[in-house]
């Protein structure tokens, strides 16, 4: 049996844990926040407004993939947020067995800030989302994802993205009820 791995990704603010949640809910899949992976010195780093270098992301990414596989070898796909900016980093993720697809969040540099601004006790500032913008590839065409416009509800952002994964037949055709 293949495994299907989807990487919620995006930069901080665009709701990947929140959609990552529902999406889990409705697809019973286990949800690994890629928050979680991160060592204390890159969260460290982040609490004191210094941007993380390649160089830190890169164990940080391993541990991700690593907790990918372990799901795998037991026959069982998964969800993961994580920023994902770049396309080597995807490329990293990509790593564990079975296929890995991408549902990029994304939105206006103003509703990301007011979304960073309102959150309480999370490490990231605001003022890194200057260099996470900077550092983000849009996913290429020859990458398996989805980009979904985070200017909407939450059930039409995760409606949104489950249809577009069902289109790619990372997943079966999510069911409506009226």
């Amino acid at each position: 049996m293949t495994t299907t791995h989807l990487i919620v990704m995006g930069v901080a603010g665009c709701g990947k844990t929140t959609i990552a949640e529902k999406m889990a809910d409705q697809l019973g899949w286990p949800l690994a926040e890629g928050d979680d992976f991160h060592p204390k010195a890159n969260v460290d780093k982040m609490r004191a407004g210094t941007p993380l270098t390649d160089e830190d992301r890169w164990p940080w990414l391993d541990l991700i993939v690593d907790w990918t596989k372990e799901q795998s070898e037991a026959g069982q796909s998964t969800l993961v947020t994580c920023s994902a900016l770049r396309r080597s980093y995807r490329d990293r993720l990509s790593a564990a067995p079975g296929k890995t697809y991408f549902v990029h969040l994304s939105g206006t540099k103003e509703l990301l800030f007011e979304r960073i601004s309102a959150r309480k006790g999370h490490y990231m500032p605001p003022s890194l989302l200057d260099s996470q913008l900077d550092t983000l590839e849009e996913l290429e065409a020859d990458e398996r994802g989805v980009v979904v416009d985070i200017d909407a509800d939450v059930d039409t952002i995760v409606a949104e993205a489950l249809s577009g994964l069902a289109k790619l037949g990372a997943i079966n055709q999510p069911t409506t009820t009226n």
